[in-house]
């Protein structure tokens, strides 16, 4: 086992303290609700998802924005029918990280299944690991905990400000998973897949400029794409899928797909190029469910140009 691997936070009496009370009072309205019957978590968390859109304005608008740069042939109409869901789904995130971190497995079982995944047994079968490139589904943290039930897997992991928070996430993503590591360990990942573990990790996010090429995403023809994804493919062995958490009509869904072929290829604008074309195409099968919120343009090729989002 890698030894970077996040320890795992003990418990500590200094949870008692008042200045954790209110944290205490959420986690146990989560908990309580994650034993209610889904039907009526879905309600709930659509009641979250109408606050979410009083009450995160800024995170709306961001979401909002992104539609409008990704797709320009869409009506408005359209593009709102989207945000509409897409609040509705990020209300429903909230409870999917309970239902993740304390539902029972035969629950989890019960409303999972997998689509794909012959494609990860068929890498672990040749003795190599799977480094998994998932796209940033606001079920992912629920998806994380179904996909190790067929496989524990090991991911990157940022800790939690709250102490308090940090216990319960870490234990709760830990359920059905091996190990975790720091989000900044590229070694450790690298040795995780050389060990042949099964590694998760998001290519989709704007990590900034350093190690990043613009490539087109959607209609944004510069987006900043981490070159990350293509360093641990080269430097360890293993093979690579795409993985995507749907929510489904009766649950949820892993689908896994193969990896790109000759890749990584030595072009590295070539590759992410492709990267984000086969993301595109798995967001498309559930674009109400992505995280639109995220300023996934933030970084932009020269840093006089001005924001997308202002």
């Amino acid at each position: 086992m890698s030894q970077s691997f996040v320890e795992a936070p003990k418990f500590k009496l200094a949870f008692f303290h008042p200045k954790f009370w209110l944290t205490w009072l959420g986690i146990l309205i989560l908990y309580a609700i994650s034993w209610l019957p889904y039907r009526l978590q879905t309600y709930i968390g659509k009641g979250l998802g109408k606050l979410l859109k009083l009450f995160a304005k800024k995170r709306v608008l961001i979401a909002k924005r992104n539609l409008a740069l990704c797709f320009p042939d869409y009506t408005p109409a359209a593009r709102q029918k989207i945000l509409d869901a897409n609040l509705d789904n990020a209300g429903m995130a909230i409870l999917e990280a309970s239902m993740g971190w304390w539902w029972p497995t035969w629950r989890i079982e019960k409303m999972s299944e997998f689509e794909g995944y012959e494609h990860i047994d068929a890498i672990l079968a040749k003795g190599k690991g799977v480094l998994a490139y998932a796209i940033h589904n606001m079920n992912l943290e629920f998806a994380v905990r179904v996909a190790g039930l067929r496989n524990p897997s090991v991911a990157f992991y940022r800790r939690h400000n709250n102490p308090l928070m940090e216990y319960m996430q870490y234990h709760g993503r830990n359920r059905s998973n091996k190990y975790m590591i720091h989000k900044r360990d590229v070694r450790g990942l690298i040795q995780a897949l050389n060990e042949g573990e099964v590694c998760f990790y998001l290519p989709d996010q704007d990590y900034g400029r350093t190690k990043c090429e613009f490539a087109p995403f959607f209609a944004v023809e510069k987006a900043a794409t981490t070159t990350g994804s293509l360093l641990f493919a080269k430097e360890a062995n293993c093979e690579t899928v795409f993985l995507a958490p749907i929510k489904t009509a009766s649950g949820y869904k892993i689908k896994v797909v193969p990896g790109l072929e000759n890749f990584p290829s030595g072009d590295d604008k070539e590759d992410v190029a492709r990267m984000n074309k086969m993301v595109e195409s798995l967001v498309l099968e559930a674009p109400e469910q992505y995280l639109w919120m995220h300023k996934r343009f933030k970084t932009r090729p020269n840093k006089s140009d001005p924001s997308l989002y202002d």
